[in-house]
């Protein structure tokens, strides 16, 4: 898992756990947890809002209920259950209808393309803008680049014709390799100097010698183990070679010269106690640490690969890289705190931020060594992430719960606390959350003469401490073992500080994280060389001093180039593009519009103060004919009106946080429809309305209408349709969508752009896998996504998805995923495809061999399987698309040809010198225009190629390719068939949302084992998606 928050607007968190709300700051659910994340931006419309989005967070509710029966937090909702209207115009003024007559029995208005009509009465909506982004306005211009009037020349190492002399050499490379090498440097573009976060690293002579460390008993939670280290430096055996060694707190030693150990290693002897501790005491745990000699690391073979010398190609840098991470890491690793592997947090009250849940928000540093053409990198980078707030245990839990948090459970468990009760400091750490609050739970007291005392009571009588929240909070265990638990209240708890909080962040919390960490360009790279360096130690830190090592104290400057944007095509009209690469669908037409022929609207009515009370609401009705014009506007002829129906949802019960009951009544009046004797047919796509954010709710109607009742679904929020301000971009994207889902092509770029696509049948390809988060239940499945081209116009992308292991990064049915796409492909163009091009999303740079190894055989083995002698053998080109990096480029120059108006470089910049791949061909490129703080480019790395690719020529692809994502207008930040099997593995997750969630819901208490859970996720998942849907892109 990567970082929550990077200060950028690419907040994607790693994928597993679901993304942010969509405000452009912050830092892949995956798990990617994607996560904050690691998401591609929001999709623009013309007028420049971002599409709907999967609606997001939960209301405040009771906390008695929150913690008592696992209830989904949240107002209940007004009124009773299984109410609902419906209307179908008779044959009087209808929507779309051009005149009185001519709705559903009449004459009057069949045929052609339908125009708005006015409603029966005049909109009473004000104009009000309740949510919507949060906006930043640009920066002085006297604060739009960074170190403006400070010199900015190239590195001198790339400023001379040795790295083509270098680029000239592979071509006579005999030697087998891994990936294909550079074919050469990218020359298309306009030139432009770009600061880089990374600093130069030197290490003249440096010799670096690598042992083992052995812990039996070996601790299996970090901050054990980081502190027996503390021990060991401290013990008399460790200290005379203290100042000669640094470790990575696990398993690796690195020394600055050769240690007096023996050959067999030598045993120290430490016994474990805390740092606010006097000494061990007779309690302690010891601890034997052996260390013994592995080898010298070869730090001249890698001068040699730095410097690109062909026969050191595969050369292996890692352990060197891994031991110089370790040096860099020592100083922060003790005067900062870690979070994963490479993050930095050092404790300021003075520089934290306060959440509206229980949580504080702070800024740290990054640092990873990198090598780069002659010269070695360690990149530097900004993150944040959020921490438990010190105080009181209930306070913190009344925060969490008033600010939209889930189940306690999920909040409190794993945290370390100080009790108040003793006189003294006894630390603790929480293992679950009781069912019972502290007058409800009880327990036989041998104390008290075996009496059956409720904790409430024995807190009053053996401590005289009267409980303020007895009746209304849990009581908290902090036994280590389950079946005696030793309950407390929360009110005698202190949470001690600086905890990390790697739990399901609120959405209200979440939008002020992204506030938070959201800066434009010059700030964060002012407090990367101001703060960062300091902090992490990379210029006076003893350990540089010893090893021989110093860091640069600024950013090194390269030069990149800005491609030009395609030409946008659609059917009728020119589409202009901004210099944000975004434009309008003014006088514009779609491509291939579809007609709107069969569909129905949903209104649900779940207790919102806004939800429309009736089918004739003159306001929904205003809203559909809006929808109607944009549609037909674009070329899309609606040519029935909509059967629309309100549909009164059960309220909110506590005891069923996943809304069953709630899908329950959705499928049962939605077959009750269609099984009227003049009700509607099956439709083609369904408008749901949704009363509110209630993700429980969303990801059951999604699970209801993908997998069950194969019908297209758009939801959109009430609240968000019915604002007069804005309206009409938030209804074009809804008309983007529809003509997406029914088949339709809305626009593509230009053929001159799509040359190299053309030139012979090629599919485009997309990859990605989204992994459970720590909230989910141990065993749930990682859930794998493939989704690939079936037309000449690459708009469109059927997708194949599969359940596997949990937590498994490459793709197990890859081949048989790979088949359906190449018979989709097959059925649609009656022909395969001669050359593919595959992107791969979500892995890290560990594993990209293991991408090699372990997919590109399957693939090709797919291929094979395609035609009965095997015979088929498609070119294959197969590239990683990385956004989880923390490489950034600040602009030299200003606006307009250097930077845009917030100081990020302007869309279509690609990097391909001077922080790339020595011998591989990769290539950073960032084709979107920022929305909102500090952009980051995509990291395109070749891993394998068939197709024998230029630079210019593949960078041109990707950059051109960019601009036609189907529901937006504006080029996205990752080439779209990644974009796309991201979004396809997030649409998955809607399908096992109760194991996923298990933690926040309180569900999943019957399963014991890791089968059982995959079990229920096959159960969840059944068939998969339905036939009809799967049938075009139902995960937009």
């Amino acid at each position: 898992m990567t970082d929550r928050w990077t200060g950028d607007d690419s907040w994607r968190q790693g994928r597993g756990a679901r993304n942010p709300p969509d405000v452009g700051g912050g830092g892949r659910s995956n798990n990617r947890g994607r996560g904050p994340g690691q998401g591609p931006e929001p999709p623009q419309t013309e007028y420049g809002t971002r599409s709907p989005q999967p609606p997001q967070g939960r209301g405040a509710g009771s906390r008695q209920a929150s913690f008592n029966r696992g209830g989904a937090p949240g107002s209940p909702a007004s009124g009773g259950r299984g109410g609902e209207q419906a209307w179908r115009s008779p044959g009087g003024p209808s929507i779309g209808s051009p005149h009185g007559g001519g709705g559903g029995g009449g004459g009057g208005g069949g045929g052609g393309r339908r125009q708005p009509m006015s409603p029966t009465s005049p909109s009473t909506e004000s104009s009000r803008n309740p949510g919507g982004n949060r906006h930043i306005d640009p920066p002085p211009r006297n604060e739009l680049i960074f170190a403006e009037y400070t010199p900015a020349n190239i590195d001198p190492r790339l400023s001379d014709t040795t790295q083509d002399a270098l680029v000239d050499s592979f071509q006579s490379l005999k030697l087998s390799t891994t990936f294909p090498h550079r074919p050469g440097w990218g020359t298309a573009g306009e030139p432009c100097r770009y600061r880089v976060n990374h600093f130069p690293v030197t290490f003249p002579g440096t010799q670096l010698f690598e042992y083992r460390i052995k812990i039996d008993p070996r601790p299996t939670i970090t901050r054990i183990r980081k502190r027996v280290f503390a021990i060991l430096e401290t013990s008399p055996e460790f200290v005379p070679f203290k100042d000669h060694i640094v470790h990575d707190n696990a398993s690796r030693l690195i020394a600055s010269r050769r240690l007096p150990i023996p050959d067999g290693g030598i045993s120290i002897i430490v016994r474990h106690y805390d740092e606010d501790e006097a000494g061990p005491t007779v309690r302690s745990t010891t601890h034997t640490l052996t260390i013994t000699y592995i080898t010298q690391l070869d730090t001249d073979s890698l001068n040699s690969y730095l410097a690109g010398e062909p026969s050191f190609r595969n050369f292996d840098p890692t352990p060197v890289i891994s031991a110089l991470n370790i040096i860099l890491s020592s100083h922060p690793s003790k005067t900062g705190i870690l979070v994963g592997r490479n993050r930095f947090f050092f404790p300021d009250p003075s520089a934290s931020f306060r959440l509206t849940c229980g949580l504080e928000a702070l800024k740290g540093y990054t640092s990873s060594v990198r090598p780069t053409f002659r010269q070695m990198m360690v990149n530097v980078n900004i993150c944040t992430t959020a921490f438990y707030k010190a105080g009181n245990l209930a306070e913190s839990m009344i925060e969490f719960l008033d600010g939209g948090g889930g189940r306690l459970n999920g909040f409190v468990t794993g945290l370390r606390v100080d009790t108040l009760h003793l006189g003294h400091r006894n630390k603790k750490t929480i293992k679950r959350v009781g069912e019972l609050s502290a007058r409800q739970q009880k327990f036989i007291c041998e104390e008290y003469g075996n009496a059956d005392i409720s904790v409430e009571q024995y807190f009053l009588r053996k401590y005289e401490i009267e409980l303020r929240y007895g009746a209304e909070l849990p009581v908290v265990d902090v036994g280590s073992n389950k079946d005696k638990p030793i309950w407390l209240p929360a009110e005698v708890c202190r949470i001690i500080p600086y905890q990390p909080f790697r739990g399901k962040i609120p959405d209200r919390a979440t939008t002020e994280m992204i506030s938070y960490a959201c800066h434009y360009p010059a700030y964060n790279a002012s407090k990367i060389v101001d703060q960062g360096l300091r902090h992490l130690g990379l210029q006076t830190a003893k350990p540089l001093e010893e090893f021989g090592i110093t860091v640069g104290s600024e950013m090194t400057v390269v030069q990149g180039r800005v491609l030009p944007p395609p030409q946008i095509a659609y059917g009728r009209g020119i589409a202009r593009i901004d210099d944000k690469a975004s434009w309008n669908l003014r006088e514009v037409m779609f491509i291939e519009p579809k007609p709107v022929r069969n569909w129905m609207v949903l209104c649900f009515m779940d207790g919102g103060t806004r939800d429309f009370v009736a089918p004739h609401d003159p306001n929904l009705v205003n809203t559909l004919n809006e929808l109607t014009r944009v549609c037909n506007r674009s070329g899309m002829s609606v040519l029935m009106d909509p059967f629309v129906a309100t549909v009164k949802l059960p309220p909110k019960d506590p005891r069923d946080p996943t809304r069953k009951e709630s899908i329950k009544t959705i499928r049962n009046k939605y077959l009750g429809f269609l099984s009227r004797p003049n009700g509607p047919k099956k439709p083609d796509f369904i408008l749901i309305l949704l009363s509110n954010g209630d993700k429980n709710l969303f990801d059951g109607v999604k699970s209801l209408f993908d997998l069950h009742l194969d019908v297209h679904t758009i939801c959109v929020h009430t609240t968000k349709i019915r604002r007069e301000r804005g309206q009409l971009q938030f209804v074009a994207n809804i008309a983007m969508k529809i003509n997406m889902k029914l088949g339709g092509v809305n626009h593509t770029v230009d053929a001159d752009s799509l040359q190299w696509l053309t030139e012979e049948p090629t599919m485009m390809i997309g990859s990605d896998v989204t992994h459970p988060t720590p909230e989910s239940l141990k065993g749930t499945p990682s859930i794998a996504a493939v989704v690939g081209s079936i037309d000449a116009k690459f708009a469109h992308y059927p997708a194949s998805m599969r359940l596997q292991e949990s937590r498994k990064e490459m793709i197990t049915d890859l081949a048989e995923m790979m088949i359906e796409r190449l018979e989709d492909y097959k059925a649609k163009t009656r022909r395969l495809p001669k050359r593919i091009i595959f992107f791969r999303d979500g892995v890290s740079e560990g594993q990209y061999k293991t991408v090699v190894q372990d997919e590109l055989p399957k693939i090709q083995q797919a291929c094979v399987r395609m035609t009965p002698g095997g015979t088929y053998r498609p070119k294959i080109t197969l590239v990683i698309a990385g956004k989880r990096h923390h490489t950034r480029f600040y602009p030299v120059d200003g606006p307009p040809n250097g930077c845009d108006r917030h100081g990020n470089p302007r869309p279509g910049t690609v990097v391909d010198r001077g922080v790339t791949a020595i011998y591989d061909h990769d290539f950073y490129l960032q084709a979107h225009g920022g929305l909102q703080g500090t952009t980051r480019p995509t990291h395109y790395y070749v891993v394998h190629d068939d197709n024998h690719f230029t630079a210019d020529t593949l960078q041109r692809l990707i950059n051109c390719t960019s601009y036609m994502f189907g529901r937006a207008t504006r080029a996205v930040s990752v080439v779209p068939p990644a974009y796309y099997a991201d979004l396809a593995c997030d649409r998955g997750r809607c399908y096992i949302h109760d194991l996923l969630f298990a933690s926040e819901n309180g569900t999943g208490a019957a399963f014991e084992t890791e089968e059982q859970v995959m079990m229920e996720a096959r159960r969840l998942w059944g068939d998969g998606v339905g036939p009809t849907v799967r049938k075009n892109m139902f995960y937009l």
